[in-house]
C-alpha cells in the first residue's frame, strides 16, 4: 500500500471539522496509511487541540505549501489561509467570514488536487447558508466539485460499510426531483455508478436501480416513470454490459434489504431522501441511556470527477461544536475510502 496525500479541508470554522481533523490525525495509524495535511487556518486548527484535550500528542504546524509539509505523526501540518479572525470567529453561529473561509478551502484543495499536488481530497462539512452569504451561491460541495473541475455528468455516492447508494438528483425539491427521472440521467448515473465501483477496487460490480414510485409503479397504477424512463435506461445499460443482476428496477422498499444481503454492490437512487435515508439509520447511531451519538459513520463521495473527493457525512455540528464531543468516525471512514481509491488509481496508473 501507498502513502498518498490527502488535502483534508478544515470545514467551516464555526462547526465541528478543527476538532474532527485534530482527532483523527492525534492517531498514529493515520500516518502508516497515508500523510494528510489540512486546508485551513492554523489558530483554528490549535484552539482545536486544545478543546479536544490533545495538547499532549500533536502540535500544529502552519506551512504555505504541500511541499513544506513534513507528514509526521504529533505534528499536524495546516496549509495555513489565515483567513479567519479568531477573536470573532463564535463556535454554532453562522457568518459570512466563515462561509468564506470554507469556501476558499474546498477552493484550494481543487485546485491542488488539479496540479496534482495531492492524490486526493477529502472535506469537512460547510454550510450551505454561510457560504451563500459570503456570496457564493452553490448547494454543497459537490456543486463546488463540478465547477471547479469543469465537470458536466456527476453524482453524489454515499457508502457505509458494504452498502452504497448514488442519486439520480440531489439538493432539489421532491416534485423536480420526479421531473428529473429521465432516461439519459439514469444511464449517466448508472455508468458513474459502474465506473466509481471500480475505481473502489472491485473488478465486476453488480448495480441495483431503484424505482421511483411505490412498487415501481405497479404497471402503470401508481406513475409510469418506470416504464418510459428508469427501464429504457437499464436496458441501454445492459447493452452496454453493465451487470444490473435484476434487469429491471427494484422496488423502492426493498432494494436496501438486497443490497445489504450482497445483491448489490452498489444501488442508483432516484433522489435524495431516497439513497439517505438507509444510509444513516445504518451508519448513525444513538445511545439513548448516554444521550449521545456512539457513532455518525458513512462516507460522502462525488463520483465522475477528474480528482477524487470523500467526505463526511454529517453537518457541521453547530449544536456541539467547540465542546470537544465530535465523533470523528466518519472523518475517519472518509479518508479510509480516499486512501483506497488513490491506491486503486496509483495502481491503475502504472500498468
Amino acid at each position: 500500500m501507498l502513502r498518498p496525500i490527502l488535502g483534508i479541508t478544515m470545514g467551516d470554522p464555526a462547526g465541528n471539522g478543527p476538532e474532527l481533523s485534530v482527532k483523527a490525525l492525534a492517531k498514529a495509524e493515520t500516518y502508516e496509511k497515508c500523510r494528510p495535511i489540512i486546508i485551513g487556518d492554523a489558530n483554528c486548527m490549535e484552539m482545536a487541540v486544545a478543546v479536544t484535550g490533545n495538547q499532549e500528542k500533536v502540535r500544529i504546524r502552519p506551512v504555505h505549501s504541500v511541499r513544506e509539509a513534513k507528514f509526521e505523526y504529533g505534528v499536524i501540518d495546516v496549509l495555513d489561509l489565515g483567513l479567519v479572525d479568531i477573536g470573532k470567529r463564535q463556535y454554532g453561529k453562522v457568518s459570512a467570514m466563515c462561509g468564506e473561509a470554507a469556501f476558499q478551502y474546498v477552493k484550494r484543495v481543487i485546485e491542488l488536487a488539479m496540479a496534482g499536488e495531492v492524490d486526493a481530497t477529502v472535506t469537512n462539512a460547510l454550510n450551505k447558508e454561510a457560504i451563500n452569504l459570503a456570496g457564493h451561491h452553490y448547494s454543497g460541495h459537490t456543486e463546488i466539485y463540478a465547477h471547479y473541475t469543469n465537470t458536466p455528468k456527476y453524482t453524489m455516492m454515499l457508502a457505509h460499510e458494504g452498502l452504497r447508494v448514488v442519486h439520480v438528483s440531489t439538493h432539489v425539491s421532491l416534485r423536480q426531483a420526479c421531473d428529473l427521472v429521465k432516461k439519459e440521467r439514469v444511464l449517466d448515473v448508472i455508468r458513474i455508478a459502474d465506473e466509481g465501483c471500480r475505481a473502489l477496487g472491485i473488478k465486476e460490480p453488480k448495480i441495483g436501480v431503484a424505482g421511483l414510485n411505490p412498487h415501481c409503479g405497479e404497471n402503470g397504477m401508481f406513475g409510469t416513470e418506470e416504464i418510459e424512463e428508469i427501464q429504457p435506461a437499464i436496458d441501454a445499460a445492459l447493452a452496454e454490459g453493465i451487470n444490473i443482476p435484476e434487469r429491471k428496477p427494484t422496488p423502492p422498499d426493498t432494494v436496501f434489504s438486497k443490497a445489504l444481503g450482497g445483491w448489490y454492490d452498489i444501488v442508483v437512487v432516484m433522489y435524495h431522501d431516497q439513497g439517505h435515508i438507509p444510509l444513516k439509520v445504518k451508519g448513525f447511531v444513538y445511545n439513548q441511556e448516554r444521550k449521545r451519538w456512539d457513532a455518525v459513520a458513512g462516507v460522502n463521495v462525488t463520483l465522475g470527477l477528474p480528482i477524487i473527493r470523500a467526505s463526511v457525512d454529517h453537518g457541521t455540528g453547530f449544536g456541539h461544536a467547540g465542546d470537544g464531543s465530535a465523533n470523528e468516525l466518519s472523518l475517519v471512514n472518509a479518508m479510509d475510502y480516499a486512501i483506497v481509491m488513490a491506491n486503486a488509481k496509483a495502481e491503475k496508473d502504472t500498468r
